[in-house]
């Protein structure tokens, strides 16, 4: 394939929920000129009615709205179990108190309007990478996932055992079978489950909450 017939990169996404159409404009403009995919609205009803694709992704969001608040949108958003959007939020009337409360629900930053472009990029970027990082996770758990139900249940029974610091003939006289069905078992699980080490394998299974420690 020649690098021109190379499919584009995963286009990131800003929601921005504003209701001054002069402000949405303007973010709209500055956001898009750093090559994201913008979409603004005037209400948070009009943002949850829009579809949404699983791009990193964030919402910038003005504290004063019409109707519900910033503040109480993104304890909606918590209680709808959305909590995973990063959220940027604005305001021209801000105080420290509001600032704390919209932080420790998880905002990734709180701009006081008029803001720098620059510090809106910056904090705007910021939550992207965090929705990145976040959506990478959740594809390596998935992944981690199917390889965890490909394995067979002698398999699993092995890797347990594994997990709890036991060596190929510890776990041959547990199990009840020879030492070299037990080294082959555990091959072909550290095989499915792409795990180079046992502290990567162990690492895996903590993950998807499957560890269980030896008897």
């Amino acid at each position: 394939m020649r690098p021109s017939d190379s499919p584009p990169a995963p286009l990131r996404c800003v929601f921005i929920v504003d209701d001054d159409e002069l402000v949405r404009d303007a973010l709209c403009s500055l956001l898009r000129s750093i090559d994201l995919a913008v979409h603004a609205f005037a209400t948070t009803e009009e943002f949850l009615a829009a579809p949404r694709s699983g791009v990193p992704s964030c919402l910038v969001l003005d504290v004063r709205l019409r109707g519900q608040s910033g503040l109480a949108f993104q304890q909606a958003l918590l209680e709808r179990g959305e909590a995973h959007l990063p959220i940027v939020f604005m305001t021209g009337h801000g105080d420290i108190a509001m600032t704390v409360k919209a932080m420790k629900a998880g905002a990734v930053d709180f701009l006081a309007k008029p803001f720098r472009d620059q510090d809106m990029i910056d904090a705007v970027i910021a939550a992207l990478e965090r929705d990145a990082r976040r959506l990478e996770s959740a594809r390596l758990l998935e992944a981690a996932r199917a390889c965890w139900e490909s394995l067979t249940p002698r398999e699993c029974e092995v890797v347990q055992h594994v997990a709890g610091g036991l060596m190929n003939k510890q776990i041959a006289d547990r199990m009840g079978i020879a030492e070299i069905t037990a080294k082959i078992h555990r091959g072909q699980a550290m095989r499915k489950m792409n795990a180079r080490s046992v502290a990567e394998l162990v690492r895996k299974m903590e993950a998807l909450g499957v560890v269980e420690g030896a008897s």
